[in-house]
């Protein structure tokens, strides 16, 4: 029989694990003993916290993010064709959602490989959750282009759609250019739009607000190289 693939959250900053990842999850994870991870020494850190500690070495690690080179995706499902279970561990938060994880869920469909989700933290459900915009009809757009005139294009295309459908738009942004994006939403939304900034969250420094863009003009906010969720 071959393996599961489990979708294994974590958490969305430093904090005790207890309150963001359920004990059930911490506890069907202990008997795993091969990972597909973003980054090996962050996994590392977050499993010891699992009950691991004392037990890393006697792990293996695959490492996939953008520097990863496709043709070993396929030769990462060895263990799972061989009958091994494997957890899949984003850098933060939902492995496979805005992360380079999916192309290896993908891959496990492919093979017939059961796959299974286990339950976490999602920064963009909650701060859709705590934004008081349209839950039902929202749409993830992911990064936005970087440069400035495609950007402002960018936001007032998403501005437009919103106010025509009614659809929340959620965008996330390298965290070191937060600042330069939540300028240019200020500047090129209408005066009334809503934006909403969800900054930290579930950390000690969680930050969520909904202004308009004529009262974010007057807000000091400092969201350099922190994680954030946009919502228009």
């Amino acid at each position: 029989m071959k393996g599961v693939l489990y979708l294994i959250p974590s958490p969305l900053g430093e904090g005790e694990i207890e309150e963001v990842i359920p004990q059930g999850v911490v506890s069907r994870i202990q008997h795993l003993r091969y990972f597909v991870v973003e980054e090996v020494r962050t996994a590392r850190r977050y499993l010891s916290k699992c009950g691991f500690k004392g037990k890393i070495d006697t792990l293996t690690f695959f490492e996939l993010n953008e520097h990863t080179d496709s043709s070993l995706v396929q030769g990462y499902l060895k263990p799972l064709i061989d009958g091994e279970d494997v957890g899949l561990i984003s850098e933060a938060g939902l492995p496979a959602v805005a992360d380079p994880g999916a192309i290896f869920v993908k891959a496990a469909h492919n093979a017939g490989i059961r796959v299974v989700p286990f339950v976490g933290p999602s920064s963009l459900m909650m701060a859709l959750m705590a934004s008081g915009m349209n839950g039902q009809s929202f749409a993830f757009v992911g990064y936005i282009p970087v440069k400035p005139e495609e950007r402002r294009a960018e936001i007032k295309r998403l501005e437009k759609l919103s106010v025509s459908t009614g659809q929340s738009q959620i965008m996330i942004e390298t965290p070191y250019r937060n600042n330069a994006f939540l300028a240019d939403l200020i500047q090129t939304c209408a005066p009334s739009k809503a934006i909403c900034v969800a900054s930290s969250i579930t950390t000690p420094e969680e930050f969520i607000k909904t202004m308009t863009a004529s009262e974010w003009k007057k807000e000091r906010v400092d969201l350099n190289k922190k994680p954030c969720v946009f919502i228009i």
